[in-house]
């Protein structure tokens, strides 16, 4: 028998975006207009064992509760460890996950995930990864071109086996499940950033970081893409914009980085009221790294971050 005067354990406190240690984080606006938050959230993810992904929820950007388990490898899974940039995407009905797989032994790559439900469980959906097997690649992102029928996965192929890390598109099956038998495009190379600096000193083999690409189509139709490298003043968010509207470019690098302080890999959401907001991680220092959350204003063929002030004004940042 229940004892019903006994008391209850308390629900966990909610925790705001401070408090919580996440890299690479990817919001999510469900349906019914909560908030869902990913990222890699391991304690050590550099080195392993891999544990898997976490959700967040939030009904007002403020207050997150949580983690809830949303992807745990099942036995025999492939990957072992550097579980990283979890992307999730509704796609068919169902949730797709994009994520970023590695370890001891394996060739590092992208691989797809589905679920029924936002916050998973999410199991393996492709076999292994679809980014190329022989490349080192990361941070694959999904894109829809023509009305949302023909899909598209944005990665990076690492500046650690390229040495100018380079940004590529791959067409999809219709299913999320597969690479096409069609060949990887180059986008664009690390170094065509006029902001972009090299991790080697001066005379050593260039070193130029590709990290966390994210398409966003403006209001206008503007395709723009978001990126990070290492800059002047270390990890660095730049721009570019696609000179035809469409994935395969060519893409303009903007001059001038959008944030340019020790933050990147990040991603642009939509807000119910219909306003874009803009999500990074700051600094780039494990276990420091926290979720950066600022609001957008869209300007001619680019975007701008700016900063809401008490009387519901705006200025740039």
């Amino acid at each position: 028998m229940i004892d019903r005067n006994a008391r209850q354990p308390e629900p966990p406190q909610a925790r705001g975006l401070d408090e919580i240690q996440i890299r690479d984080p990817f919001l999510v606006v469900a349906p019914d207009h909560t908030y869902a938050l990913f990222g890699s959230t391991d304690h050590d993810i550099w080195n392993g064992p891999g544990t898997g992904f976490d959700c967040w929820t939030s009904t007002d950007l403020v207050a997150w509760h949580g983690p809830v388990p949303a992807f745990r490898p099942p036995a025999n899974f492939w990957s072992t460890g550097q579980y990283w940039a979890p992307e999730v995407h509704p796609h068919a009905g169902r949730w797709f996950m994009f994520a970023t797989f590695g370890g001891p032994g394996v060739v590092r790559g992208t691989a797809v995930l589905a679920a029924d439900d936002l916050a998973g469980p999410y199991l393996p959906w492709s076999d292994g990864p679809v980014t190329p097997p022989e490349w080192q690649c990361l941070d694959g992102t999904l894109h829809f071109e023509n009305d949302g029928t023909e899909p598209w996965m944005i990665f990076c192929h690492e500046w650690v086996q390229t040495g100018d890390g380079e940004i590529l598109a791959q067409r999809l099956t219709a299913d999320l499940r597969a690479a096409t038998d069609e060949p990887p495009v180059l986008l664009f190379r690390a170094s065509e950033a006029p902001w972009v600096r090299s991790l080697r000193p001066a005379g050593d083999e260039p070193a130029y970081v590709t990290d966390g690409p994210f398409l966003h189509r403006t209001t206008d139709g503007t395709l723009l893409m978001l990126w990070s490298g290492f800059g002047e003043t270390g990890y660095t968010l730049g721009v570019a914009r696609s000179q035809s509207g469409h994935v395969l470019g060519p893409w303009i690098q903007q001059p001038e980085p959008l944030w340019s302080h020790d933050g990147g890999h990040a991603m642009i959401a939509e807000l119910p009221t219909g306003e874009p907001v803009l999500l990074l991680h700051q600094p780039n220092r494990t276990p420091d790294e926290r979720t950066v959350l600022r609001y957008l204003r869209e300007i001619p063929g680019g975007i701008e971050i700016i900063t809401r002030t008490g009387n519901g004004q705006s200025h740039i940042a």
